[in-house]
């Protein structure tokens, strides 16, 4: 019963956030926010465009090593490093000294990693995937 109510509770938490990223999404972002995200999608390629635009997360390939790494929409602890079945198996984090919108910080990071992956993951501080949190929505 509890665990049944515990379930029906993060359920409509879920939807409620959802509904609301939505809402932001389509009224309340900020201009600093709206140019940050136009300059990120400038920078992807038709395929993570493509990824964004369905998933609100894109895959980079990191220049060193050849990794994947997705990269969710977010300003931290939003990097994961995605096997070849497509499992998350590290979280990365790293982030600009400055406080800047999602867009510009993602973009950032996009560069780090297809630019100076080694240098990019030595600031990194790791943390344990959560697959919930890493996996391909239905």
């Amino acid at each position: 019963m509890f665990r049944q109510s515990l379930r029906r509770c993060a359920d409509a938490a879920r939807r409620a956030f959802a509904a609301w990223e939505r809402f932001w999404e389509f009224g309340l972002r900020s201009e600093s926010e709206a140019r940050g995200l136009s300059l990120l999608k400038e920078w992807l390629t038709p395929e993570q465009h493509a990824q964004y635009s369905v998933h609100r997360y894109f895959d980079v390939t990191g220049c060193h090593s050849g990794k994947c790494y997705r990269i969710r929409h977010g300003v931290g602890m939003n990097i994961y490093e995605i096997d070849a079945s497509g499992r998350p198996v590290a979280g990365w984090c790293f982030v600009p000294k400055d406080n800047l919108v999602a867009g510009d910080v993602m973009l950032a990071q996009k560069i780090a990693l297809e630019t100076n992956e080694r240098g990019a993951l030595l600031v990194a501080k790791s943390f344990p995937p959560r697959w919930r949190a890493a996996q391909t929505p239905a």
